[in-house]
């Protein structure tokens, strides 16, 4: 997924039940490198059949989540969209040793038709230098908005000023994420 590329979702078509783990996630892991305060609209990818072409919906076939085309989680799995913020955030990253495999775990059940999107587990997030919280400020018109520390560039979810800080803010220089409350 670049930031050139249309969106995709992957939606459940069933209910995914909470704690159902699904990868390892393959390859280089970089959640959140392209999360923006927009949901683009784009194709989608069902799992757990349901059905919104072209939506990928995914299904449990024998114990395993599988997309409408009975392909496994490791060829759809880089395809969920991470979560701009805890409402919207249906999987958490996780990993069972610091520096092992990642997996995506249901923190509850999924509904047919909903969208899965995931972020970071507090100790995975730590692990990768990902800041773990976000304290909001309130705009002129009362709503809530993300500052950088670094650069003052202003985000509308938490998760994408996370992002902005670990993948793309020139001036925080790689430094590790500062835990004050600004």
């Amino acid at each position: 997924q670049s930031s050139r590329a249309p969106a995709i979702s992957v939606s459940a078509e069933s209910c995914i039940p909470a704690g159902l783990r699904l990868g390892p996630v393959p390859g280089t892991f970089k959640l959140g490198k392209y999360l923006s305060d927009r949901k683009e609209p784009g194709p989608k990818k069902k799992v757990f059949s349901f059905a919104v072409p072209p939506v990928f919906q995914v299904r449990m076939v024998r114990g395993e989540l599988v997309d409408e085309a009975g392909s496994s989680a490791l060829e759809w799995i880089g395809l969920i969209r991470a979560a701009r913020n805890s409402q919207e955030q249906t999987l958490e990253a996780v990993a069972d040793l610091p520096g092992g495999q990642i997996f995506y775990r249901a923190l509850r059940d999924v509904q047919p038709g909903e969208e899965l999107t995931v972020w970071y587990s507090n100790p995975l997030a730590q692990w990768f230098d990902i800041p773990v919280t976000a304290t909001p400020t309130h705009d002129e018109k009362g709503e809530e908005r993300y500052i950088c520390w670094y650069c003052w560039r202003t985000f509308k979810y938490p998760n994408s000023l996370k992002a902005h800080v670990h993948f793309h803010c020139a001036l925080s220089h790689g430094r590790p994420f500062l835990h004050h409350d600004h």
